[in-house]
């Protein structure tokens, strides 16, 4: 097939929506598909191929507020029509809902191509975070406006797509996340790494690694933080990553590490150097971040939903929360600060939970999805052809 993906977001940028469609466009061009990536120009973009077997192909776009590494893509419909016109793909998949996003699905049902999307954020979820309580009605109403005129929209979890449906969404699918287990592994672990953290061989590091915002949940897992220090003073913190509130955590917590914004190639080693990671959000479509900490072999505790409802066994390869329920997340996280036993079995048993979410597997069922669609609509062409 030749496909056009159109995101807002992409590598070498670090969140759940650039690395999925990263790994997605490099397996599809790996399996022969004709992959364009249509994104938000950044200063270092080429449009030539990429070693892993796609395009980029550079759009209008401004930087995101508070977030410099980011940018927000602008409505650019007569250039992709002019785009597809001149070389019309079999199908559009558009990754994220923002004005480039709606311009795109706008510009392929004009041409008559097959249009699809993916639902990685919860948005409209993010509202009392930010103190707009308004905006959730808004946002909600917006995402379903875009997605309701594709032909299909993924969504990382079964449990994620009834919820949609319930909020008026229509043809939905499960487009998993997989886990790359080469990347993230338990023999990437560093010893001169824990060393710069100043982590003794046995004092139990916790880390996370994320967008630093409002919407992860940050009192939460501050207060998971400090619980676990008062009862293991040994514990050291660590955070990676970058984000609005970055300035302000790193002061009110001048004794953790704010180790900032690494490619996906070091992150593993940060992950597999660590031993513990608390996953407080409750805003998560899939939460990434949780496998890849599993597969890097930390004993993880996190609220009962998405990966962690679909990767843990409470008390068997990792501690599950009630979603709602803080006290008992925080209790986890003690339990894990002190329990030296329990956390050596979790570490143990982690790993093996998340082996057999392979990106292979993940990529193939989309594969297949994206084929199915693009055939029906040629058929539907042709008929359409006949007729006339």
């Amino acid at each position: 097939m030749k496909l056009a993906i159109v995101t807002e977001t992409f590598l070498p940028e670090i969140n759940g929506v650039a690395m999925t469609f990263g790994v997605i466009a490099e397996e599809l061009g790996r399996r022969g598909h004709s992959v364009a990536i249509y994104r938000p120009w950044r200063p270092e973009l080429s449009e030539a191929r990429d070693s892993a077997g796609y395009w980029q192909v550079a759009m209008p776009g401004l930087p995101l507020p508070g977030y410099p590494l980011l940018r927000m893509g602008l409505p650019a419909g007569r250039r992709l029509r002019r785009a597809w016109t001149a070389d019309r793909p079999d199908l559009v998949h558009v990754a994220t809902e923002g004005p480039l996003g709606l311009s795109a699905v706008r510009a392929a049902r004009s041409l008559g191509i097959p249009v699809t999307s993916s639902f990685h954020t919860n948005f409209h979820a993010y509202a009392k975070h930010y103190r707009a309580s308004l905006f959730k009605s808004m946002a909600l109403a917006w995402l379903r406006y875009v997605h309701n005129q594709t032909l299909r929209t993924f969504a990382p979890t079964v449990e994620l797509c009834a919820e949609l449906e319930r909020a008026g969404f229509r043809n939905l699918a499960v487009l998993s996340r997989g886990v790359d287990t080469r990347q993230f592994g338990p023999e990437r672990r560093s010893s001169a790494l824990r060393a710069e953290w100043n982590a003794a061989p046995d004092d139990p590091v916790v880390i996370h690694v994320g967008r630093m915002a409002a919407e992860k949940n940050y009192p939460l897992l501050f207060r998971a933080y400090a619980a676990m220090r008062e009862a293991n003073p040994a514990c050291r913190f660590v955070l990676a990553g970058e984000g609005p509130l970055k300035r302000s955590l790193k002061r009110k917590h001048p004794g953790f590490v704010f180790a900032g914004f690494f490619p996906r190639e070091e992150i593993g080693r940060h992950y597999a150097s660590a031993d513990i990671y608390i996953h407080a959000s409750l805003t998560e479509t899939f939460g990434n971040v949780l496998t890849e900490a599993m597969a890097s072999g930390l004993a993880a505790a996190g609220f009962d939903y998405a990966a962690a409802r679909m990767f843990i066994r409470d008390g068997e390869n990792g501690l599950t929360a009630p979603r709602g329920e803080p006290e008992r997340l925080i209790a986890a996280a003690v339990r894990l600060a002190t329990d030296e036993p329990l956390r050596k079995r979790l570490r143990a048993a982690a790993r093996e939970a998340v082996e057999a979410q392979s990106w292979e597997k993940v990529i193939a069922r989309f594969e297949g999805d994206l084929e199915a669609l693009a055939g029906l609509a040629r058929t539907a062409a042709s008929e359409a052809r006949a007729i006339a």
